[in-house]
């Protein structure tokens, strides 16, 4: 039996946060990533529709996602070489059922991001011609989203990670999790690895992680999320058309590589699997969208899912266990983790190294409180008093 080899920090997980964390802790401390899969990003992280909106998500998402825009803007040197942002925009649309709703979420909307202004008919038509004119009664605009190059975010991590010494170990599925002396003992068939500080990056498999750590876990509830691909509409230039969204969450459609990317935006409970997408899901998403627009779907190129995790609040879960503080969390990103991924990842950093909270992710109005698992701890024992 080979000896187990020993590091400082061992991350569970080589997807956009398990590889955010790694870029991140490597500056300081000797990293161990260990990825299930042959490769990293397999699963949510490579099924991302990759758009950055600051107007998605509860309103702890949104002000993270405020914290992460400068490093997705200007990256530090070296970290890729194409930009991580480029130019998309986001319309919002509703019909004349959801105009109270979009009433709300425009207000909602530029509190945080006062960039974002109501739109005519004519000029969200104007943006996107395929719009119906017997559909749509209103509409707004978040002129600075923007896509996100993924795998070139999620790559940067790995590259930057690597460089400063952290190893990517995959085909490294967890077998066993256990102690050994004061440290934690993760058990691969890629091998077995020591440290003093496990970080929990396993996604929709994070209570698991947590289970085989003797660790209470902290009701992860992972949903499904459908897309597909049709082809562009004939004799039509797609290119700087913005991602349309629909406001009661219905569906959305995108720009994607000369072709159309769909979702109707299903949010379906799922245990952790690898996720495929199912006939009514997309047959759903195909019928909003002709609902909504002129285009007529006769073929769908490719159709895929991932899975986004939440817990009761929302709001990821990054941060030292509060029962068992060598053991952090890293997971519940919800759909949002490649736009916040770049603040989460320093968030975590911080915490484990004793830095603190970064003052620039405190000043968007975020705190410890907020992302950390003693809050749900709290939400367990006030239902358990309510129960008895």
């Amino acid at each position: 039996m080979s000896a187990a080899e020993q590091t400082d920090i061992i991350i569970i997980g080589g997807g956009i946060a398990g590889a955010g964390a790694a870029f991140e802790m490597s500056r300081t401390s000797k990293v161990v990533v260990l990825e299930r899969e042959s490769h990293c990003g397999y699963h949510t992280t490579g099924r991302s529709a990759a758009s950055f909106t600051e107007n998605y998500g509860n309103g702890i998402i949104r002000r993270i996602v405020l914290a992460s825009r400068s490093f997705l803007a200007e990256p530090p040197a070296g970290f890729s070489d194409y930009p991580l942002l480029s130019k998309r925009g986001m319309i919002t649309v509703a019909r004349a059922d959801q105009l109270d709703l979009l009433r709300k979420d425009l207000e909602t909307a530029q509190a945080l991001v006062p960039s974002i202004v109501a739109m005519t008919q004519a000029e969200a038509i104007a943006r996107v011609p395929v719009l119906r004119a017997d559909y749509l009664a209103g509409a707004y605009i978040e002129p600075h989203s923007m896509d996100i190059d993924v795998n070139g975010l999620h790559q940067g991590y790995l590259r930057g990670a690597r460089a400063r010494g952290a190893r990517i170990v995959t085909n490294a599925g967890v077998k066993a999790i256990g102690r050994q002396g004061n440290r934690w003992r993760v058990e691969t068939p890629a091998g077995t690895f020591l440290a003093p500080t496990l970080v929990n990056a396993a996604g929709a498999w994070g209570d698991e992680i947590a289970i085989m750590a003797g660790v209470r876990p902290i009701g992860l509830q992972a949903k499904r999320r459908t897309a597909f691909n049709i082809p562009a509409p004939a004799g039509v230039d797609i290119t700087d058309w913005p991602l349309v969204n629909d406001v009661g969450a219905e569906f959305y459609f995108k720009p994607d590589a000369g072709q159309l990317f769909v979702s109707p935006a299903d949010a379906t409970p799922s245990v952790p699997m690898d996720a495929y997408a199912e006939d009514i899901d997309v047959a759903i998403g195909a019928e909003r969208l002709e609902r909504a627009t002129t285009i007529e779907i006769h073929r769908v190129s490719r159709s895929w899912a991932g899975l986004r995790t939440f817990v009761a609040d929302g709001s990821p879960v990054v941060g030292p266990d509060d029962e068992v503080p060598d053991f952090i969390w890293l997971v519940g990103q919800g759909g949002y983790g490649i736009k916040t991924s770049p603040a989460l990842s320093r968030v975590c950093a911080c915490l484990i190294a004793g830095k603190g909270f970064p003052d620039d992710v405190a000043r968007q109005g975020v705190s410890t409180d907020d992302l950390t698992p003693h809050r749900l701890r709290g939400v367990e024992s006030q239902a358990r008093q309510v129960a008895s």
